[in-house]
C-alpha cells in the first residue's frame, strides 16, 4: 500500500487529496509557490515544500517534483487536475524513477492526448466517433476538402489539445481559411504542437461524460454518467449526475461504450469518456485520462470515493466494486463557483476575500480552499469554490441548488453564484430541456441584479446618515 504521497497541485483539489490520504493513514506532501504561501492545502497536509517565487514554474516542472518526490520519501505521486496530470513526460519519469504516478501509464495518457491516436483507437473498439480526418490535416488545401466531403459547419481541433482551448468552429469556406492558422498558433503556444484534425461539427448536441474505474487486474466498471451540456465557450459551468434526459436504455449503452473504450487502450486507475449525444446517435468526443473536476456528483450519486479508489488501484489493489455493485441515487449538481463577473463578459475578477460564509444543510457539500481573508492570486484558474448539492428527485434538488446558491456568501470579488441563480430559475433548465447552446441562446440571463445583504444595506444607511449630518 502507498504510504506517502506528493500532490502535485494546489487549491481545493490538493486539499480533496489530503483528505483521501488522511483517511487511509497516507502521509500527504504538499508544494506551493510564493503566490500560494498562506494556502488552505499546505496547512492540511503532513508536510508543505516551496517551489520558488515564479507563480507556475515550479507546478509545471515535471522533473523537479520527481526528485523532490524522491527526496522526500514519497512512494507516489498524485497529479490531481490541470498542469502536469495528463502529461506523458511527467508520468515516464515517475515510471523510470520508481514512483507510482497515481493515473494510467505514460503511454495510454500519450495515445489518449493525441487526439487523432484516440480516434483511431475508439474506431478500431466499435465505438463511434464523429465524421472527420483519418490523421492530422496536412494544409488548409486538405482541409478544405474535407470539409467540402462531410459538410459545414466543422470543428479545427488541435490534436495535443484540452481544457476547451484550441478549437474553432467554422460555418463556411471563408471562416476555415481565417480560423485554420489561428487554431494551429494557439496549439503551438498551448501544447507545443502544430498538429491540427478535423471533425464534422454535431450542432447543439448534449454533452455527456462516464466516470469509469479500471484496475490492473484488467476490471474496468463504469460510475454512470454525467450531463455538462451547461457550459460557456467550451468551459463547464453546471454539471448534473445522472443526466435528466437520458432514458435508462440510452445509459446502459453509453456506460458500456465508456467500458469498451477504456479496455480498448488498457486503461489502469480513474478516467472519463466523453460523448456528444443528438437525438439517439452517440459519438465519442475523448477521453480525460485523470481525475475530473467534477468527480464529486458521480461521488455524490453512487456512494464510491472515487479518490480513495485511485489510491487503492495506484497501490496494485483490486477495485473495491464489480458492476452489479454500482447504482445510483436520487440528483447531484455542482456549481462551479468562478471568481469571475458574468455582467462583464465573465471577466475574471481576483482579489481580497472580505467576507465567506460556506453553505451547509442536508445533501450539500463544499470543495474549497479559501477562507476569510484569503487572496486569490492572478495567475491560476478562477474557479474558487465547487457547491455540491444531491436530492432524491431532480426537482428537489434543483431547490436545493437554489436555497445553497442563496446561503452562500462571497464578499470581496465578483463571482458566478448569481447568475447560475438564474440558469436554475429558467423553464427549460427546470424541465431537463438543454444541451450546449443553452448559456449562449439564454444572454437575457445575465440581467439581473446582486441581492444586498441586510449588513451591506445596514452599513449604506449608516454612511448616507453620517454624509448628511456632516453637511
Amino acid at each position: 500500500m502507498i504510504k506517502k504521497v506528493l500532490i502535485a497541485n494546489r487549491g481545493e483539489i490538493a486539499v480533496r487529496i489530503v483528505r483521501a490520504c488522511a483517511e487511509m493513514g497516507i502521509r500527504s506532501v504538499a508544494i506551493y509557490t510564493e503566490p500560494d504561501r498562506y494556502a488552505l492545502h499546505l496547512k492540511r497536509a503532513d508536510e508543505s515544500y516551496s517551489l520558488g517565487a515564479d507563480p507556475l514554474a515550479g507546478y509545471l516542472d515535471p522533473l523537479r517534483l520527481v526528485n523532490l518526490a524522491l527526496e522526500t520519501g514519497c512512494d507516489a505521486i498524485h497529479p490531481g487536475y490541470g498542469f502536469l496530470s495528463e502529461n506523458a513526460e511527467f508520468a515516464r519519469l515517475c515510471e523510470e524513477a520508481g514512483v507510482i504516478f497515481i493515473g494510467p501509464k505514460s503511454t495510454v495518457i500519450h495515445s489518449m492526448g493525441d487526439k487523432t491516436q484516440a480516434r483511431d483507437s475508439m474506431r478500431a473498439a466499435g465505438v463511434p466517433i464523429t465524421p472527420g480526418s483519418d490523421g492530422n490535416l496536412k494544409d488548409i488545401d486538405e482541409a478544405l476538402t474535407l470539409a467540402e466531403e462531410i459538410g459545414y459547419p466543422v470543428m479545427i481541433k488541435a490534436t495535443s489539445g484540452g481544457g476547451g482551448r484550441g478549437i474553432r468552429r467554422c460555418d463556411s469556406a471563408t471562416e476555415l481559411r481565417q480560423q485554420y492558422p489561428r487554431v494551429i498558433s494557439e496549439a503551438t503556444k498551448a501544447f507545443g504542437s502544430a498538429d491540427v484534425f478535423m471533425e464534422k461539427c454535431i450542432v447543439n448536441p448534449r454533452h455527456i461524460e462516464v466516470q469509469i474505474l479500471a484496475d490492473s487486474q484488467g476490471d474496468v466498471i463504469h460510475l454512470y454518467e454525467r450531463d455538462c451540456s451547461i457550459q460557456r465557450r467550451n468551459q463547464k459551468l453546471i454539471e448534473i449526475a445522472p443526466s435528466p434526459s437520458l432514458t435508462p436504455e440510452q445509459r446502459e449503452y453509453i456506460g458500456g461504450l465508456a467500458v469498451r473504450a477504456a479496455e480498448a487502450v488498457g486503461y489502469e486507475n480513474a478516467g472519463t469518456v466523453e460523448f456528444l449525444l443528438t437525438g439517439n446517435e452517440v459519438y465519442f468526443m475523448e477521453m480525460n485520462t485523470r481525475v475530473q473536476v467534477e468527480h464529486t456528483i458521480t461521488e455524490q450519486i453512487t456512494g464510491v470515493d472515487i479518490v480513495r479508489e485511485q489510491l487503492r488501484i495506484a497501490s496494485g489493489l483490486p477495485l473495491s466494486y464489480r458492476q452489479e455493485d454500482i447504482s445510483y441515487r436520487g440528483f447531484a449538481l455542482q456549481f462551479r463557483i468562478n471568481a469571475e463577473d458574468p455582467k462583464n463578459d465573465f471577466l475574471p475578477s481576483f482579489g481580497r476575500i472580505s467576507h465567506y460564509y460556506a453553505p451547509g444543510g442536508p445533501g450539500v457539500r463544499v470543495d474549497t480552499a479559501i477562507y476569510t481573508g484569503y487572496d486569490i492570486p492572478p495567475y491560476f484558474d478562477s474557479m474558487c469554490m465547487k457547491l455540491i448539492c444531491w436530492a432524491l428527485t431532480w426537482e428537489e434538488v434543483i431547490a436545493r441548488g437554489r436555497r445553497a446558491l442563496d446561503d452562500m456568501r462571497l464578499r470581496g470579488v465578483k463571482t458566478t453564484g448569481t447568475y447560475y441563480q438564474q440558469i436554475l430559475n429558467h423553464p427549460d433548465f427546470q424541465r431537463g430541456e438543454f444541451d450546449t447552446s443553452f448559456v449562449p441562446s439564454h444572454p437575457e440571463l445575465l440581467n439581473y441584479s446582486e441581492k444586498a445583504l441586510p449588513k451591506e444595506i445596514a452599513l449604506a444607511l449608516a454612511a448616507a446618515i453620517a454624509a448628511h449630518a456632516g453637511l
